[in-house]
C-alpha cells in the first residue's frame, strides 16, 4: 500500500498520530483542532467527561468514523487511505459490553480473526487456547463454553484474549471495566498491566475513571469539550493545574474521604 507525502511529519515511531482533527455533526462539534501522537509501546489514555470527545477519537483510530476536517494516521498512513477490513484486522478492539457471538463457543469468538486470516484450524485453535489461559480462564473449562454461560468480568477477558489473539501491534479498549464491579475492575486493570509487559503493545485506552487513567496509562490525554485540555505522565498529572484536570482530581480526595 503506498504511503501519502502527507504523512511526512508524523515521527518515525508514532503509531497513531491526530493532526488538527476536528469533528462536528450538523452544528455540534464533537472534536475541536485534536493534536496527539500515540508512540509505539506505550499506553495513552484519554481521559474525560461523558460528552467529552474520548470515544469519537477513538473510533476514528480504526475508520468507524472520520474526521470533518484534518487527519488521522495509523502506521504513518491516513485513515481514509486503508482499505478499512485491513486496519481493523491490524487494530485490537476491546469495549465494554464485548460483543461477544452468542452461538460461538469462547474458542470460537477468540479465534475468529486468524480464521478470517486462513490460518490453519490446529493454529487457531492453539492460539485461542493460549491466550484463554493467559487471561485467567484455562481452556479445558472455558473454551467450549457460550458467552451465556460467563459472568461479565470473564466476558471481557475473553475480549481481551480475542483482541490480541491475531497479535495485533495496536489496541483500542474504550471503557472495557466500566461496567464491572469494583473488585472485577481491579483485578482486570492488574492483568492489563500484566498482558502490556508480556506482550509489550502500544495501547489507546478511554475511561472516565480518573483512578483507572493513573493506574494505566504511561501518559493521559484530558479530553474536554473536544479540545486537549492536559497531556502528560501520570505523575505530572496529580500536579495538573486546569480547572478541568482539577475537577477529576477532586474526585480521588472524595474517595478516599468516603
Amino acid at each position: 500500500m503506498p504511503r501519502c507525502e502527507r504523512a511526512a511529519p508524523a515521527r518515525v515511531n508514532a503509531i497513531v498520530s491526530f493532526q488538527n482533527v476536528s469533528y462536528r455533526i450538523g452544528n455540534r462539534t464533537l472534536l475541536d483542532g485534536l493534536s496527539f501522537e500515540l508512540h509505539a509501546g506505550e499506553t495513552l489514555v484519554l481521559l474525560g467527561r461523558s460528552g467529552s470527545g474520548k470515544t469519537t477519537a477513538l473510533k476514528m483510530v480504526n475508520d468507524l468514523l472520520r474526521p470533518t476536517s484534518g487527519q488521522v494516521l495509523v502506521d504513518g498512513i491516513p485513515t481514509i487511505e486503508w482499505d478499512p477490513i485491513r486496519l481493523r484486522r491490524h487494530i485490537g478492539y476491546v469495549i465494554q459490553d464485548v460483543g461477544l457471538f452468542p452461538h460461538f463457543t469462547i474458542a470460537d469468538n477468540v479465534g475468529l480473526v486468524p480464521r478470517l486470516e486462513g490460518w490453519d484450524r490446529s493454529a487457531v485453535r492453539e492460539r485461542a487456547f493460549a491466550l484463554l489461559a493467559q487471561v485467567g480462564l484455562p481452556p479445558e473449562q472455558y473454551a467450549g463454553r457460550y458467552p451465556r454461560e460467563l459472568s461479565g468480568g470473564q466476558r471481557q477477558r475473553v475480549g481481551v484474549a480475542r483482541a490480541l489473539v491475531a497479535d495485533p501491534p495496536l489496541l483500542l479498549f474504550d471503557e472495557p471495566f466500566g461496567a464491572l464491579d469494583p473488585v472485577t475492575r481491579l483485578e482486570l486493570q492488574r492483568q492489563f498491566l500484566v498482558l502490556r509487559r508480556q506482550f509489550s503493545k502500544t495501547a489507546l485506552f478511554v475511561t472516565h475513571d480518573v483512578r483507572e487513567a493513573l493506574i494505566l496509562g504511561s501518559r493521559i490525554g484530558l479530553l474536554h469539550n473536544g479540545r486537549l485540555d492536559t497531556l502528560t505522565t501520570p505523575a505530572d498529572f496529580l500536579h495538573a493545574a486546569t480547572p478541568e484536570a482539577r475537577a477529576f482530581l477532586a474526585c480521588l480526595d472524595v474517595k478516599s474521604e468516603a
